[in-house]
């Protein structure tokens, strides 16, 4: 059947092509700027792949993400598991054992470690002598736990190069920077009493002066307030610590450095210390549980002193656990959080390169020096 009877019959060639019109198509000289592409004589015409990222220990040198992190956490431990777990049992044990102590003495003293012990016949000078021997041991812990998150920051110092290093040679790092240790911490106690103090006199004033409504209304937005300052200021100071043992800065400029290197990226830091410190409080509580519940059930229901002894000793036991366990994690990442600041504050990524590949005679320490301020280039 023809087209022209309305068929559809095959179609005729298309019609030639002329091209684009006259003027049509780029401007003079229009093209990619000079030098742009792959670099001449590249294989494929392609550009060169990116370079590996330097990775000589536990963390990439790049600003290190949230994985990055947690993984470096854990990762210096499985490494060197001597110098952390070990450490920290060593560490813990004796500071658990020696707050046991000055639990049990006293309570063993008072008859109390059994329920058929009368209150009445409690004076007033065993109240005081409990009470400081709890006080004593509150502060054998603090102090173990002031020392092991120094010898911890060693440790890690050496894991982001993928060096070793023994409890020995941890602690001749620290030893000469436990006064600027305990300096921070003294410091840090101090500022809080004084914030309590100063915040409770406000309150107890209002309350005498005006009525127990009014200093209602007064104590909770100041209780509020000072909530936020301790959560501000701890986050602040995180790194103070770090920066005495590391930098080997002394007390003022250490408190001084971090709150220049938490101040631009605040709220990632408190974020990722905060999640830390729940990762870390969900482990130890796992870990621990069949402890405490255990001494807590032996101790409501202890009718001798050795039944609320072996109490005592489970609770610790399981306190213990739990701090062996998360006290590696959670200095693992407070350090590298301190590197990572470093790395996108000063592009010390740069600094810690320089400290990759050396010679095989080099010693372990030969990085250390790496760590230190005045190593770091300042745009």
């Amino acid at each position: 059947m023809s087209n022209d009877a309305g068929g559809f019959g095959q179609p005729g060639p298309p019609p030639p092509y002329y091209g684009p019109p006259p003027g049509y198509g780029p401007p003079p000289g229009y093209g990619p700027p000079q030098g742009y592409g792959p670099p001449p004589g590249h294989p494929g015409g392609h550009w060169p792949p990116a370079p590996p990222v330097v990775k000589p220990g536990i963390i990439p040198l790049r600003p290190l993400s949230l994985s990055d992190l947690f993984n470096g956490a854990f990762g210096y431990v499985r490494g060197n598991p001597k110098a952390t777990l070990g450490l920290t049992a060593v560490v813990v044990v004796v500071s658990q054992i020696v707050a046991l102590l000055l639990q049990i003495g006293p309570l063993a003293s008072l008859g109390g470690l059994y329920g058929g012990s009368g209150a009445e016949d409690v004076s007033t000078a065993s109240l005081v002598g409990l009470s400081l021997s709890s006080l004593a041991g509150g502060i054998a812990t603090a102090v173990s736990a002031i020392v092991l998150s120094g010898l911890l920051t060693v440790v890690v110092g050496r894991a982001v190069f993928g060096s070793s290093i023994t409890i020995g040679e941890a602690w001749q790092r620290v030893r000469g920077r436990l006064p600027a240790l305990f300096g921070i911490v003294g410091l840090e106690i101090l500022g809080a009493l004084l914030i309590v103090g100063i915040v409770g006199g406000v309150i107890a004033v209002v309350t005498y002066v005006i009525g127990t409504a009014a200093g209602f209304l007064v104590g909770v937005p100041l209780v509020l307030a000072t909530i936020a300052a301790f959560v501000y200021l701890g986050t602040m100071l995180l790194f103070a610590p770090t920066l005495v043992v590391l930098e080997r800065l002394p007390v003022l400029e250490a408190i001084k450095r971090s709150f220049n290197l938490v101040k631009p990226d605040f709220w990632r830091v408190l974020g990722i210390w905060l999640l830390s410190q729940l990762v870390a409080g969900m482990i130890a509580g796992a870990v621990s549980i069949p402890f405490s519940v255990g001494g807590q059930v032996m101790l409501l229901g202890s009718g001798s002193t050795s039944d609320s002894m072996l109490a005592l000793v489970l609770l610790s036991v399981g306190s213990a656990i739990g701090q062996i366990i998360t006290a590696p994690f959670t200095a693992g990442v407070t350090v590298l959080l301190y590197a990572d600041r470093r790395i996108r504050g000063e592009a010390f990524d740069l600094v810690l390169q320089t400290g990759v590949g050396a010679p095989p005679h080099a010693s372990a320490d030969s990085t250390d020096h790496l760590w230190l301020t005045a190593q770091t280039p300042h745009t």
